[in-house]
């Protein structure tokens, strides 16, 4: 019996050793697997990309001048700040900045970017300055920057831009400085610049702007924009020659000819209308010359017309001066004739008196020695 005892007592013993070892080496791999949770989780928050120097107290990233291809992928989720500026980036795929979502400042300066996709800044809700200047751009489409809705500085200059999109399809209500400077741009629509009604600073010089009657909208928004307190540089236009070299502001509203509506052929249209569906009006090829012969219609004819407003005041102004001098003219001498008919009858009438005083006395002298 005390055999058996000993042994059930070892039994025991050996089931509690092992039990306490298990619970102990349970224990052991569940805090080492929420060490490495924890160290996965700083690495996310904290970490970041190999080429880039990160600066937690200012939530800004610097990744410039360190010949990146792409944007990096572990960048911190709470940046606010991003520099990419002086690298070799050709393009932004969609969703480029999604491991970004507070961003507010980007700077893409000077890198080779000529393709941005429709959805590149998707999910950028809070930037408020983007910097894609010094690249190889040539077109925007008009969704580009559709999910930016807080943006107040965009700046696309020194790129080879073409156009710009005729509307950006929603308003821009934050947006105070644009600037497309040292581009290739021919035209500008006024719908694009209205809707931007919180604009204040407008960079548009060093393009090929053509002076034609497209660009009249542009000047007129111009002037209502700098009335208004807004600040822009100069426009210069490049062609025609009649006016190239000269800025846009300073050539006068009337020598802007109309543009011709597009032109439609009568005939062809009432054969259109009476003639039957076997037989239908061939449409008149297009050419090259006669785009080349509507085109001058559309340059503009200087006319020997009053300039403008101001100078159809300048006129009145001096018309009322020269005619404010004729009348003192007039009222000097009317004063000169009335003061010298004065003058002259004055002395008429001395002479005159002087002549009838002897008659007098030779008659007084007669009556006298008359006999009594």
């Amino acid at each position: 019996m005390s055999s058996n005892a000993d042994t059930a007592y070892k039994l025991v013993l050996l089931s509690l050793s092992l039990s306490l070892s298990l619970s102990l080496s349970l224990s052991a791999v569940g805090d080492l697997l929420l060490l490495c949770g924890v160290i996965v989780l700083l690495q996310g928050v904290c970490g970041c990309p190999e080429k880039c120097r990160c600066h937690s107290s200012s939530h800004s990233v610097d990744c410039s001048q360190q010949g990146l291809a792409e944007i990096p992928s572990d960048l911190p989720p709470q940046t606010l700040t991003l520099h990419l500026q002086d690298n070799q980036i050709q393009q932004l795929p969609a969703f480029a900045f999604r491991s970004v979502p507070q961003l507010t400042t980007l700077n893409l300066c000077n890198n080779s970017l000529s393709n941005l996709a429709p959805g590149a800044f998707q999910g950028l809700h809070h930037l408020k300055v983007l910097n894609l200047t010094q690249n190889s751009l040539h077109s925007l489409e008009s969704r580009l920057f559709h999910s930016l809705p807080q943006l107040r500085e965009l700046d696309l200059s020194s790129n080879n831009i073409t156009h710009l999109p005729t509307s950006l399809g929603k308003v821009w209500e934050n947006l105070t400085v644009f600037a497309v400077q040292q581009n290739q741009l021919q035209q500008l629509d006024r719908a694009l610049l209205e809707s931007m009604p919180s604009v204040r600073l407008l960079f548009l010089k060093d393009n090929l702007w053509k002076c034609n009657c497209h660009l009249l909208s542009l000047k007129l928004w111009l002037e209502k924009f700098i009335y208004k307190g807004g600040i822009t540089d100069s426009v210069i236009c490049a062609s025609p020659d009649t006016w190239k070299g000269k800025e846009l502001l300073k050539i006068p509203h009337e020598l802007y000819q109309p543009c011709p509506f597009p032109s439609l052929d009568v005939g062809s249209l009432r054969g259109q209308q009476l003639g039957s569906a076997h037989q239908p009006v061939p449409k008149p090829p297009e050419s090259h010359s006669t785009g080349e012969r509507d085109h001058p219609e559309c340059e503009l004819k200087p006319k020997p017309r009053p300039a403008n407003l101001r100078h159809a005041v300048a006129t009145v102004i001096i018309t009322g001066v020269v005619c404010g001098i004729v009348c003192l003219m007039m009222l000097a001498a009317a004063i000169y004739g009335c003061t010298y008919a004065a003058v002259t009858a004055q002395y008429h009438g001395g002479r005159l008196a002087q002549t009838n005083e002897p008659v007098k006395m030779e008659g007084k002298e007669l009556y006298d020695s008359s006999p009594a």
